[in-house]
């Protein structure tokens, strides 16, 4: 029994360990945040905030444009999560539901469409956009990101109708529902917590996209948070203080989301990873 609890101490020590790594640039982005300027960047590293200020939460809110900022970011994001959420699953009902030609081959398919870097697509997407005079308009972002995150959406929601069995379609079927009610009725319950699951990878991903936000806005008219937050740097330095407020207010969404659905994402994580 000695070396079983040594051993659960040690790991406890270590998962201790990693939580700090992880936790303590978030806390220093907090802190930060609300230090008077000249303490952020003074030689001193105070882990505690010897000073405390709001100011820069002032300026971020009330002397930029953080508010549109904010507001493209939440349109785009709820859009092209809700789109990807809803033909991903539509998708993994059609190839675990059903059996067609060809099916094997889509499946695969979307499995190397998921481990292709997507910036190697930028240039394309640029003259796409350009060419079909998307570029500079919120329904161009929305698009890339519902192309981004659909195949992981897709295979994970997949592995998860792979693990309820078809029988209890079957049985609504012969009780007289339809091929819809039963699935509303009987499966859709099923999925919560793998929709929840896909819902918060789909957002974490599109909430913080950079890259194409910056080229597919080449105007500067709509685009998101990620692009502001570099508003605060200019020929003569950078405004830690501003920046750090931004952070810390660019987090929260994803936080609050993050805790109101993090027990059914730990169940669709484990189960859309081992079922199918």
């Amino acid at each position: 029994m000695r070396p079983r609890k040594a051993t659960r101490t040690w790991l406890s020590v270590l998962a201790i360990a990693i939580g700090v790594v992880y936790l303590f640039p978030v806390y220093w982005m907090v802190s930060s945040s609300v230090k008077p300027a000249n303490q952020i960047t003074s030689l001193a590293y105070d882990l505690v905030p010897l000073g405390f200020t709001l100011d820069h939460y002032l300026t971020v809110l009330t002397e930029s444009d953080f508010l549109i900022y904010l507001r493209n970011s939440v349109i785009v994001t709820v859009t092209a999560v809700a789109l990807a959420v809803l033909s991903g699953l539509f998708a993994a009902l059609a190839l675990s539901r059903f059996r067609f030609r060809g099916r094997k081959g889509f499946v695969l398919m979307v499995l190397i469409v998921q481990m292709a870097p997507f910036e190697a697509l930028l240039i394309p997407m640029f003259l796409f956009m350009r060419d079909t005079n998307l570029l500079d308009t919120l329904p161009s972002l929305i698009l890339v990101y519902w192309v981004i995150t659909l195949p992981f959406t897709l295979w994970t929601l997949r592995n998860f109708v792979n693990g309820i069995p078809i029988d209890l379609e079957e049985a609504a079927m012969v009780d007289g529902c339809g091929r819809f009610q039963a699935f509303w009725k009987v499966t859709f319950p099923l999925l919560g917590p793998g929709l929840v699951a896909c819902s918060v990878f789909a957002f974490i991903t599109a909430w913080n996209e950079f890259l194409y936000a910056l080229v597919l806005m080449p105007s500067g008219n709509g685009q998101t948070l990620p692009i502001f937050l570099q508003s605060f740097t200019s020929v003569f330095g950078v405004n830690w203080g501003a920046t750090m407020a931004t952070s810390t207010l660019f987090m929260l969404p994803v936080v609050a989301f993050f805790v109101i659905v993090q027990r059914n994402l730990v169940s669709g994580v484990t189960a859309g990873a081992v079922k199918g």
